[in-house]
């Protein structure tokens, strides 16, 4: 089943998968370039990082159609560690170049580990915790980010400085991004045959090339940068990084605390992308499956020279719009990538950075959710400020940092609402037993709610706490369920605890075992049985 299954992601349309995936390829490019002057290591090794990262998601990720490279949120965590390392290299009795490019590679291996083991113990499924108003700040977020990321490409270089764009050459820029735009907005409308990203590049470049226009382009951004070209070899063991471990010394601490953050953030920008990847496709991928992948091609990445990556949120995104929708699209981006690597340095290097800004833009405008404007009105203010929150926290830290910031949110704004549900509602039996019936869960947020409902002094002899509406939901409310029987205890007094539901009576005897002789078993409502059975059910 898992053989057909994969099959049919390679063979459902092929020939969409292969023109998207040469569309991605192109955008890549740049991206990966980038991203390792960002962590201030060669080009090659992010241009290694984005073939190994793709070329493994593609064929065993848990989103066919989901592009992964190298990755600016994870190049930013590199920068400390690899400056850290060419220090130690500089400091040693016999010096060791690009010591902290070693130490990379090393930490990638712990990096690997770390998310395989988060997908065999399925934390994947975690993504799915993630409320709506977070995810929408984060694709605002996202967008906005990948906007910003493209306006360092409207500089050239005047001498050994590197300067805005002005005059002739910013209008010339403009206009070549106007121009790949238009492409990409007026050819779905002629024909669908063709990805417009991909023919949007070829134009723009044709145009470019045979016109000998003189413009900022792929080879001259890599020059700028201080790089010397596209041209590479394929990828070659590193088996020299474990004679290596020495040189780490005091600093393994340093090592270990970049890789759990290089994880975690690999980890949250693949996961949301997954999500985001499902609803635009309305399929559903697996985040387990995607950890262990991930997990393997940062392990390969550290055993073949890659700078390792993550999910790419806006690759994926062309893809998917160019109508890449199995495996075969981000199989060949990655193996296109490599070619270009190989043999294709030459023509790559002429395509214009216009036509690839061009690309991104568009992207930026699909991403961004304007729908976000029209609602903001409509939902429910906490849900507001989340949305606005991480979307600033997205481009002022990165997208990790908000995804969790927002999740925390939402949960205490959850948490306090919750807490405020507490109600109970008192009634006399003809015996003059007074009945608490509890409606709302009880849990750490809502104790203190909990206890202003009794009133012990006055109360009669027997009392009875009835649970058929409510729930103890953690050890809080089980201090706060004990302290109350104690106070009526104290009083001479009796408290029966009824309509328990199995696993809350199981942790309160897990508790204090003492609890047995006030519960009472014997359950004459039968609501409580429905309630029972559904809550099986769901477990």
């Amino acid at each position: 089943m898992l053989l057909q299954k994969t099959i049919k992601n390679f063979t459902q349309n092929p020939k969409n998968d292969i023109l998207s995936g040469l569309t991605v390829a192109l955008a890549l490019v740049p991206e990966a370039v980038a991203f390792a002057f960002v962590a201030g290591i060669d080009p090659l090794v992010g241009l290694y990082g984005a073939f190994m990262m793709g070329i493994v998601t593609a064929l065993f990720g848990g989103r066919p159609g989901m592009i992964s490279g190298a990755t600016g949120a994870m190049a930013v965590v590199m920068v400390h560690l690899i400056q850290k390392g060419n220090e130690v290299g500089d400091a040693l009795t016999t010096p060791i170049d690009n010591l902290g490019l070693q130490w990379l590679f090393i930490t990638l291996l712990f990096v690997g580990g770390i998310q395989i083991l988060a997908g065999v113990l399925r934390l994947g499924k975690f993504v799915r915790l993630i409320p709506h108003p977070v995810m929408m700040g984060f694709v605002n977020g996202l967008a906005i980010v990948i906007f910003l990321s493209q306006l360092g490409l409207f500089k050239e270089k005047v001498g050994d400085e590197m300067v805005w764009m002005s005059g002739s050459s910013l209008w010339m820029m403009l206009g070549l991004i106007a121009l790949t735009m238009g492409i990409m907005f007026g050819l779905p409308k002629i024909t669908k045959k063709v990805p417009a990203a991909l023919a949007a590049i070829v134009v723009v470049a044709a145009i470019v090339i045979f016109g000998k226009i003189d413009v900022s382009t792929v080879g001259s951004f890599i020059q700028d940068g201080g790089g010397e070209g596209l041209q590479g070899g394929l990828p070659t063991f590193q088996d020299q990084i474990f004679t290596l471990f020495y040189t780490i010394g005091d600093n393994w601490s340093l090592i270990l605390s970049t890789a759990i953050i290089l994880a975690a953030v690999g980890l949250i920008e693949s996961l949301m992308t997954l999500n985001l990847i499902d609803e635009m496709t309305e399929t559903r991928g697996s985040g387990n499956r995607e950890c262990v992948a991930q997990g393997g091609a940062n392990i390969l990445n550290g055993l073949f020279g890659g700078m390792g990556g993550c999910a790419m949120i806006g690759q994926s995104i062309i893809n998917i719009n160019s109508g890449g929708r199995g495996r075969l699209s981000g199989a060949v981006a990655a193996i296109a990538l490599l070619c270009f690597v190989l043999f294709g340095a030459p023509l790559i290097e002429q395509i214009p950075i216009a036509a690839l800004v061009g690309v991104m833009f568009m992207v930026v405008i699909g991403t961004f959710a304007w729908s976000s404007f029209r609602i903001l009105n409509k939902i429910p203010l906490t849900d507001a400020i989340v949305l606005i929150a991480v979307s600033a926290i997205t481009v002022w830290q990165d997208l990790a940092i908000a995804v969790i910031a927002g999740v925390i949110m939402s949960a205490l704004s959850f948490a306090w609402k919750s807490a405020t549900m507490i109600r109970a509602r008192k009634r006399i039996k003809e015996d003059g037993t007074k009945v608490y019936e509890i409606w709302g869960p009880l849990f750490f947020g809502s104790t203190t709610g909990f206890n202003s409902k009794f009133d012990v002094s006055t109360d009669p002899e027997n009392v009875e706490i009835d649970f058929i509406e409510s729930k103890v939901g953690d050890h809080s409310g089980v201090e706060a369920l004990r302290n109350i029987a104690n106070k009526y205890k104290d009083a001479g007094k009796n408290v029966t605890l009824t309509h328990l539901s199995p696993d809350c009576k199981a942790m309160l005897l897990k508790w204090d075992p003492d609890f047995n002789t006030i519960i009472q078993d014997a359950i004459d409502d039968p609501r409580y049985h429905v309630v029972t059975d559904m809550m099986d059910s769901e477990v």
